[in-house]
């Protein structure tokens, strides 16, 4: 008997070790509906095997797949013998989770079993109420009455910019206390739907920035921001504080700054402060119009992001979906109008902006889908919403919520995450890491990848869908085929000699420890070098000017590598020459074709990222990365005396291959303590 229990509990361990979902909701005797993470070697050949082992199991199989670069995403359904038979008989499989359940099952349930849901899962939840990472958020106020948020939200926490307004959620559908429930457990449904231990490690505060009654002033949006912000950094000065913002107006005017972009730009960069604190604000991209859902994905091409989400320094989060069920009959005859994992048909886009303004939105996150019937009408659906704390729970404990202040919710949980996990991380390095660990779906490809050029190709794909979805593994952990370095640094950008005018001044140049001989070694095997330079700029002061894009920020920064064979002198030399070049249009003279992106299109804005495919002996002499600046209103308006000014920045640097059995972690990391040492 005990050689049998040690059998189950090594098929048991086997089978945890690819389950990355709570271990309760590991199937039992009888089938459950199963997320199964594939290792993608060509599309149609690792489908074809696996769909082939899943017919010898006799396990059924759904044939729609979110396609990510390096991963498959296939829904089974199958108990927990035949996932066992599974992970033996195929070798593409990298990890397993649990389909959800739509979230009519919870919002259908009458208030009493709401109850005893959102009752178990307080019981099972730790907060930590003395957490110094929280996350603000700015809306129509939030009713922390609710069980759940009670415990994470203190009523010295709800501040509101006039006090008449009152702290309470007043929106008829409750928008502050649904950003809030998302902010807080990120997937509420996945929470409930388990029995295992949940640990919060962040809390909430909110900031009330819209009147119960009437609109404010539109003049005073930045201002009334900027005030809000303040009252929450009074009451608790030493937090590290991510802050949310769903509130937007009207359309960016073709990507121009705005006065409440600029006042935000201002807010994150702390310009005017004493100690100008830097600050990590996520803004939501804004909506389309619903009489245009029917025109999907056009609708979304030619809907304008929202202001102020074309602020420089914010992280600004559109849409995607992965919501394609629709169970509930009351939408007989309805489909879901995006593809799984394509672009949510609420998310807008930068397509139709001037193309010398930021790329927008950065990253998407889940904000729900759209169904549609066969004559055109469109119409929400609580199956394509995610689910999230309800600002009435005397009548209803739960919710659904979407659209892109959905996205922006789910985005600052992540970003909450990494902050707690990494307390002493910047801002910028917070912002870099969700842009740095972000993919695109092979449907987002598919629907935005167009144009004559493979530029404009990638221009139109970024300006649709940012640089994908954030992965929070990617963000926070190292494997041993990846890894991920971070520098947190500064330089001055810019100095004036007497008698002259201000110049471009500092660079900083990197040697990064790559295994060269295991890499040589490694040959022809693909290797994918990333670079990720993260900054906020201080805009310029008084709105004229903030039509050139070289008025409104301070300064620049632009990064560089070193080609395969190219000295540290002569990649210096370069990257020199390159630094002192007036003309900002001209393109890195290295560029040819090695960067996915290229820098004419990755140097927009405050964040940078870019990646070079190539082979382990392509890559591993390129171990020099310059970051040097670039012009600004600090260089260019030398009569407001800012031209000697630091700036800071985040440099995150990855390396990674495919190959599984590779170990690539562990003897960077052992050169990086020698030097250390040394």
């Amino acid at each position: 008997m005990k050689l049998v229990n040690s059998i189950e509990d090594v098929k048991l361990a086997v089978l945890e070790s690819f389950w990355t979902d709570f271990y309760d909701s590991i199937p039992g005797n009888a089938p459950e509906w199963c997320e199964i993470w594939l290792r993608s070697n060509g599309k149609e050949d690792t489908l074809g095997s696996f769909y082939e082992t899943c017919v010898n199991l006799d396990i059924s199989f759904k044939k729609e797949v979110i396609s990510f670069p390096e991963r498959l995403v296939v829904l089974i359904k199958a108990n927990r013998p035949k996932l066992l038979e599974l992970i033996l008989k195929s070798d593409y499989l990298a990890e397993i989770r649990r389909a959800r359940e739509t979230v009519s099952f919870f919002v259908d349930l009458p208030n009493a079993e709401q109850a005893e849901w959102a009752q178990n899962l307080l019981e099972r939840t730790t907060y930590k109420k003395e957490s110094n990472t929280s996350i603000c958020i700015l809306d129509t106020g939030v009713n922390n009455g609710h069980l759940l948020l009670a415990p994470a939200l203190n009523d010295k926490d709800l501040h509101a910019y006039d006090p008449e307004w009152g702290v309470n959620d007043h929106h008829p559908k409750g928008h502050g206390t649904g950003m809030s429930g998302i902010a807080l457990f990120g997937d509420l449904s996945a929470a409930l739907d388990s029995t295992s231990p949940v640990i919060i490690d962040h809390i909430l505060e909110s900031g009330k920035i819209l009147p119960p009654r009437g609109d404010n002033d539109p003049e005073l949006y930045g201002y009334i921001t900027q005030q809000v912000v303040s009252k929450a950094e009074v009451q608790a000065p030493k937090r590290n504080r991510v802050i949310c913002l769903a509130t937007t107006t009207g359309s960016a005017d073709r990507g121009k700054p705005s006065s409440w972009s600029g006042a935000i730009d201002g807010i994150i960069s702390g310009v005017g402060e004493e100690e100008e604190i830097k600050r990590l604000l996520i803004v939501s991209a804004g909506n389309t119009i619903p009489n245009d859902w029917k025109h999907y994905p056009e609708s979304n091409a030619t809907s304008s992001i929202h202001s102020p989400a074309q602020s420089w320094n914010a992280l600004t989060v559109g849409a995607y979906t992965n919501l394609t069920n629709i169970e509930s009959t009351n939408y007989a005859g309805f489909n879901p109008l995006a593809p799984l994992g394509g672009l949510s048909p609420y998310s807008t886009t930068s397509l139709v902006w001037e193309k010398k303004w930021p790329i927008k939105p950065e990253i998407l996150f889940e904000g729900g889908n759209v169904a549609i019937d066969n004559s055109g009408f469109t119409s929400e659906v609580e199956d394509l919403s995610v689910l999230t704390t309800h600002f009435q729970p005397v009548n209803t404990q739960f919710s659904t919520f979407c659209m892109t202040s959905a996205a922006a919710a789910k985005a600052a949980n992540m970003a909450a995450k990494i902050q707690s996990t990494y307390p002493h991380a910047w801002p910028e390095t917070v912002r870099g890491l969700m842009v740095h660990s972000a993919d695109w779906t092979e449907t987002m490809i598919e629907q935005f990848f167009r144009g004559n050029t493979e530029r404009q190709q990638y221009s139109n794909l970024l300006r649709s869908c940012g640089y994908g979805i954030p992965s929070l593994e990617k963000a926070l952990y190292c494997g041993n085929n990846s890894l991920t370095l971070i520098a947190q640094e500064e330089l001055q950008p810019f100095e004036k000699k007497k008698g002259r005018s201000p110049s471009n001044n500092e660079m900083h140049l990197y040697e990064i420890p790559w295994p060269k001989d295991i890499l040589l070694e490694l040959g022809a095997i693909p290797v994918k070098l990333r670079v990720t330079l993260s900054y906020f700029i201080e805009p310029g002061p008084g709105e004229i000017g903030w039509k050139d894009r070289y008025r409104y920020p301070s300064h620049g920064l632009k990064f560089d590598v070193n080609v395969s064979g190219e000295t540290k002198q002569m990649f210096s030399k370069r990257i020199n020459k390159a630094a002192r070049e007036d003309g900002e249009e001209t393109d890195s003279q290295n560029d040819s074709g090695r960067w996915l992106i290229g820098s004419q299109l990755r140097n927009l804005g405050s964040i940078h990222s870019d990646i070079v495919e190539g082979t382990a002996a392509e890559i591993a002499t390129c171990n020099y990365i310059g970051v040097f600046p670039k012009i600004g209103w600090w260089r260019q308006r030398s009569h407001l005396g800012q031209y000697n000014n630091k700036a800071r920045y985040s440099l995150l640097v990855s390396l990674e291959t495919e190959a599984q059995e590779i170990d690539l972690y562990t003897p960077i990391i052992n050169q990086l303590k020698v030097q250390i040492a040394t």
